[in-house]
């Protein structure tokens, strides 16, 4: 199954709608599957004396969360038109609702999948919301996880699960809230920690500089790989040093489109371009010297040698001590 890649424009248009739409089209040319922003009244999101996160007062300066917010908001409008435009380039629409009334606008614009950001996860009528629209609209859900314990993974699930959703239906996204994230605190083995635990499809949001943490995450069964996009990593914001240009975006999709060939489908069997090197390099059980008809077989008789075109050397107890039934040649393999 192909993994899910979602470019997160998130607020990287600063403000900006012309951005936002140059955003969309460089996901696109990425290979991004969707591109995603985020949804939000700032007024009902923050308190007026809310203070920053350090990360967001080091990449973006001084001021108030409200006031960065505020400069950071697309209007309705400015949402309808972006998922147009992605309809009319062939990208899916995505955007994070930090509200109930913003859910609501969303669906009318036409999502196709209800994201749950880390922020949220213990807003319950959020959640119960999401859950709702999820249900009626036939919608999967991307849970992100950062910043949670997993009894907090657990009861934001159950949300989803009384609502009627399948565990199937929702997707855990394991995610380290920093921006950007130290490698060392990534942990990514909570991918398989979340899939055992909670037996749902797994993914991962990701907020390291570069492209090989993404990369893992898909070979340890991520299904769904998040990750920032921006138009350039220098940029004021609070997102965007946490964030991959474009060329690099297109750099990690490569990575993980040959990633999940080679991950294949974790049978073990031999595979096509191996089986002439299967028959050359292993041996066969053929006579060391010359052998009658009628001979019974002892261990000077026998020799293992390249190629693999007769009988496996496994069976070499089983030959001998058994009669030869024809004669045979020095080097010849020997039948089974």
């Amino acid at each position: 199954m192909a993994t899910f890649v979602i470019a997160e424009a998130g607020v990287n248009h600063n403000g900006d709608f012309a951005m936002a739409k140059q955003l969309v089209r460089a996901a696109a040319d990425a290979g991004a599957d969707a591109v995603k922003f985020q949804t939000f009244t700032s007024s009902s999101l923050v308190t007026t004396n809310a203070p920053k996160a350090d990360y967001q007062t080091l990449n973006d300066g001084a001021g108030s969360q409200l006031q960065m917010l505020n400069n950071l908001e697309l209007s309705a409008e400015q949402h309808f038109e972006l998922a147009d435009y992605c309809r009319d380039i062939g990208i899916s629409f995505l955007s994070t609702a930090f509200g109930v009334p913003e859910l609501q606008m969303l669906l009318q614009v036409g999502i196709n999948a209800i994201k749950v950001p880390s922020g949220e996860i213990t807003h319950l009528p959020l959640l119960q919301a999401m859950a709702q629209a999820a249900l009626t609209h036939n919608l999967p859900v991307y849970l992100s996880t950062g910043m949670s314990r997993l009894g907090e993974v657990e009861a934001a699930l159950q949300v989803f699960l009384d609502a009627g959703l399948s565990r199937d239906r929702v997707t855990l996204l394991h995610c380290l809230s920093a921006y950007p994230a130290p490698e060392d605190e990534v942990n990514l083995s909570a991918l398989t920690s979340m899939h055992l635990a909670f037996g749902c499809p797994v993914g991962y949001s990701d907020h390291t500089t570069g492209i090989v943490a993404p990369v893992a995450a898909v070979a340890l069964g991520a299904v769904v790989l998040e990750k920032h996009l921006t138009l350039d990593t220098s940029l004021p914001g609070p997102d965007h040093k946490a964030s991959l240009e474009p060329s690099s975006f297109e750099q990690m999709v490569f990575a993980i489109r040959s990633c999940e060939k080679i991950v294949g489908d974790g049978f073990k069997r031999p595979q096509p371009s191996e089986l002439n090197t299967l028959s050359v390099a292993r041996r066969s059980l053929r006579a060391a010297r010359p052998i009658s008809n009628g001979q019974l077989l002892t261990p000077d008789d026998l020799i293992c040698q390249r190629p693999a075109d007769g009988l496996s050397p496994m069976s070499y107890f089983q030959v001998i001590g058994k009669i030869a039934r024809r004669n045979y040649a020095a080097g010849e393999a020997i039948d089974g």
